[in-house]
């Protein structure tokens, strides 16, 4: 039992209760509740609220948060449940009249908006427009980008609300209060570099954080350092979840195109997952089968360069691996960052930084970078080790830096 509640994803465990507990977005939040504010004294002029901004940057939660603080009935749904007009009338027609049977107040959100746009809106946007002109009861729209030419008759009814991305100095505070609570003592560094990788997504910084951290007492810059920053066109976690526990194969190879990573560096991805997710001996052993005739066919592209054999690598990988299990594996397991790509990374880092040193000796020695790395730098080694004071002025001799210094010294000798 304690382990399941161990693995609780920390977007939800440490999901804001109240206003004064999601990061960032002052003003915005200040407008929303002054809004919510003059139902007090009657209906509005907007009944509506439009808010809208990047992904993870709180927009919902502050609106669960809200109705939390004022003790109202927040009625939610997401796009797949108000595509066409009587989905519409039968999520909130009612409850855009009448009060709660409690007395509370009711609050209406419909979330994700975008999800309705295109060959998906079957009237759904037209009977939410509809509804707000003659609401009796606040109605909060959320989308990424209101823009968008299909919510231009919304956006005359609504008050717009743009939600920005929180600075990383705010995520950092965030994340060192995640890393107090959960007894993880983490360097500055190593929070800077998760929130600086995040992008203003705190959703996505949070994912991150618990991947890299959780089980550690203590998480470094070394530990973080060897990600590198990518586009979070989908979040990774996502699309993994997409293709472990799809429900048909169609769904699973449709992941792939949301990735934000390279069919390599996915195939990782799933290949570090699969044992952690799949307990059954034997469908692990169907899953690591699929994956290991797709690598097969990887082998041939790379040897043939016939690309058409793409389509079965990602067959394999995706849908391949969806089908082959149960998909039935107790509590919520968190996924985690392939560790053949850390190791690779590491010792790419490693290497380039040796190749400097040895560039940086060659040129005081007056040798190969080569020849200091295999004849020079191993008596250095030995002066950092033992004699600290003669190593600072090397170093500052040869000019290298701190990591320069950590490495030679073991982390013995800081600069």
């Amino acid at each position: 039992m304690a382990s399941r509640v161990a693995y609780i994803p920390w977007t939800q465990k440490y999901k804001p209760k109240s206003l004064a507990e999601v990061i960032g977005n002052k003003e915005a939040k200040k407008r929303i509740l002054d809004w919510i504010r003059l139902w007090n004294r009657g209906i509005p002029d907007k009944r509506a609220i439009f808010i809208y901004g990047p992904p993870g940057v709180g927009k919902t939660v502050t609106v669960e948060a809200l109705a939390n603080d004022l003790n109202m009935e927040l009625i939610e749904s997401d796009a797949s449940s108000y595509r066409t007009a009587s989905a519409v009338k039968r999520l909130a027609g009612r409850a855009s009249q009448y009060g709660s049977l409690f007395g509370r107040r009711k609050l209406i959100l419909f979330d994700e908006l975008d999800g309705v746009t295109g060959s998906a809106d079957t009237g759904g946007l037209r009977e939410i427009t509809e509804l707000i002109r003659i609401s009796r009861v606040p109605i909060v729209l959320i989308a990424n980008n209101a823009y968008d030419p299909r919510f231009a008759t919304l956006r005359k009814v609504c008050l717009l609300i743009e939600f920005k991305k929180p600075s990383k100095t705010e995520i950092m505070k965030y994340l060192a209060k995640i890393c107090t609570r959960e007894g993880i003592n983490a360097e500055k560094a190593a929070l800077r570099f998760i929130a600086e990788r995040s992008g203003g997504d705190v959703r996505s910084a949070i994912n991150d954080l618990q991947a890299l951290a959780q089980g550690r007492t203590k998480l470094t810059y070394e530990d973080v350092s060897w990600l590198a920053r990518r586009d979070r066109k989908e979040e990774i976690f996502n699309v993994l979840r997409r293709i472990f526990y799809a429900r048909d194969s169609s769904t699973a190879k449709a992941a792939v195109n949301m990735a934000d990573v390279d069919l390599d560096m996915l195939f990782e991805w799933i290949y570090e997952n699969i044992p952690y997710h799949i307990k059954n001996p034997s469908e692990l052993a169907v899953a690591m089968d699929m994956l290991s005739r797709a690598d097969v066919y990887r082998g041939r592209i790379k040897k043939t360069q016939d690309w058409s054999f793409i389509r079965y690598v990602i067959d394999l990988m995706t849908a391949g691996v969806a089908s082959s299990w149960s998909r039935k594996s107790p509590g919520w397991v968190p996924f985690r960052f392939p560790g053949r790509i850390k190791m690779a990374s590491s010792s790419k880092r490693e290497r380039e930084m040796l190749a400097e040193i040895g560039k940086r000796i060659g040129r005081k020695c007056h040798i190969s970078s080569s020849r200091a790395i295999k004849e020079i730098l191993p008596y250095i080694r030995v002066m950092f080790q033992t004699n600290p004071k003669i190593a600072k002025g090397i170093a500052k001799w040869l000019n290298l830096n701190n990591e320069m210094i950590a490495y030679i010294s073991g982390g013995k000798i800081k600069r």
